[in-house]
């Protein structure tokens, strides 16, 4: 005979305030300058960066969050592929009729223009 005992665990997670250490604070996201910032703060402390903040909230403008997708290309200009087949094949560069191009094809194209 076997007996199995199984053994709970309760975990909990305690987030703390980052300026006075305590307990029960939620995480505030802002941003400036660009750059984004996560700061946990109990409620006293967040009603004090509420307050601070307040005027360039009021008389500032929401902006949509910019998402990328994973391994998405940088924002530059859109190459034309086709361009890029054309001049590859005049080259003697194997590319294919349609689907990628791959990144040294890609790569040539842009240092010989």
């Amino acid at each position: 005979m076997i007996t199995i005992y199984a053994m709970a665990r309760t975990v909990a997670v305690v987030i703390t305030d980052d300026i006075d250490g305590t307990d029960g604070a939620e995480t505030v996201s802002f941003g400036v300058d660009g750059v984004q910032y996560e700061i946990d703060l109990s409620e006293q402390n967040r009603a004090k960066f509420q307050t601070a903040f307040a005027l360039y909230t009021e008389h500032g403008r929401r902006v949509r969050p910019q998402y990328r997708r994973p391994g998405a290309a940088s924002t530059g200009a859109r190459t034309d592929r086709a361009a890029v087949r054309s001049w590859a094949k005049e080259n003697g560069l194997q590319v294919s009729e349609r689907g990628r191009i791959s990144a040294d094809v890609m790569a040539q194209y842009e240092a010989a223009h």
